[in-house]
């Protein structure tokens, strides 16, 4: 698999993850903040109730750390998890879940087609959005997903707005991540898709542009706390009431 100067062409996005699947874990866990920052995402959604009663769909959970963020604020929620990695996705699997959480090996492209269908109380994407070749449709489709007033939650890195946040994802890809990846798997191309997708996906500012034009009310953000402050962030929008 070639990169561009976008990173990997989207449709190989989902083989990349094949291959990266089963050090996945190991990699993501040795970042101290990876799952504290999915829970604050998830936290950010405003969901009541500990989820009682309610229905969301995480949308690209990968091995499920997105899912169990879900769950932790959401603990009796009913949680439809889809990914378009067959390998992470046996991953997720392979842990143990409560009967009120379904995986679904589909993209997200194509959730209809594979019976995921709305509504929704609620959607975190987790690093997903910059990996889609048309985010823009697959934006306003997730909106057509959720009940009216229902928030999604969009997680992802965004570095584009801020010099200092670009230098230091400079930084952490090759002196961490891009090292690291290829020690756990012996294949570096997922990680450095990963650094050149992060350099040019949407700015914090342009992106909450695009998510008003696909639709959505009371679009804001939030960054982390930390030092990834201006690098990753919770994007959030509502379906209009």
């Amino acid at each position: 698999m070639s990169l561009g100067d976008t990173g990997l062409p989207r449709r190989d996005v989902p083989a990349a993850f094949d291959v990266g699947a089963a050090a996945y874990d190991r990699l993501v866990g040795a970042s101290p903040g990876y799952h504290a920052q999915l829970r604050l995402s998830a936290r950010r959604m405003r969901l009541p109730a500990d989820g009682q009663g309610l229905r969301l769909l995480d949308a690209g959970c990968g091995t499920g750390a997105s899912t169990a963020a879900l769950r932790s604020v959401a603990p009796q929620a009913d949680i439809v998890a889809v990914d378009a990695s067959r390998g992470m996705l046996e991953e997720a699997r392979a842990k143990p879940w409560p009967a009120s959480v379904r995986f679904v090996h589909c993209p997200v492209e194509a959730l209809a087609e594979n019976g995921v269908t709305g509504p929704f109380d609620g959607i975190l994407a987790a690093y997903l959005i910059r990996n889609l070749s048309d985010p823009d449709t697959q934006l306003r489709a997730l909106r057509s997903l959720l009940r009216p007033g229902a928030t999604l939650a969009v997680h992802d890195y965004s570095v584009r707005d801020s010099r200092a946040a670009t230098w230091a994802w400079h930084a952490v890809c090759w002196g961490i991540i891009i090292p690291a990846g290829w020690r756990q798997t012996g294949d570096a191309t997922l990680y450095r898709h990963l650094w050149r997708s992060v350099l040019t996906f949407d700015g914090a500012r342009q992106f909450r542009h695009r998510l008003r034009d696909a639709g959505f009310a009371a679009v804001h953000s939030e960054t982390m706390p930390g030092w990834e402050a201006n690098i990753v962030h919770t994007f959030l929008g509502d379906a209009p009431r």
